[in-house]
């Protein structure tokens, strides 16, 4: 059941009422008495996501996972520089002469 807004025009009162759907909206004033309320508009409830499971990622299955790790470990080796181990042996060896 939602909860809907009310507002008096006759006092100012603002409230809110816990109803069903179908109910009729509510005419009496609970402050003043007077049959001048109004159902007003509300924000409605704020939806607030938390945790995991709300990410089109998050459903991944595992062979993709896996496919993508393996994918992204093969990247980061790649993009390592390479040494090069054939100047360290000239330089010594053409000291050592």
């Amino acid at each position: 059941m939602p909860t809907y807004d009310y507002e008096c025009s006759q006092c100012d009162n603002k409230w809110e009422e816990f109803q069903s759907i179908k109910a009729k909206p509510l005419r009496k004033c609970p402050a003043c008495g007077k049959l001048k309320a109004k159902r007003v508009i509300g924000a409605g409830a704020g939806i607030i996501f938390k945790g995991s499971g709300f990410y089109q990622t998050d459903y991944r299955s595992s062979s993709y996972k896996k496919a993508a790790e393996a994918d992204s470990k093969a990247q980061s080796e790649s993009s390592k520089p390479k040494s090069d181990n054939t100047d360290s042996s000239k330089k010594s060896s053409s000291s050592d002469s």
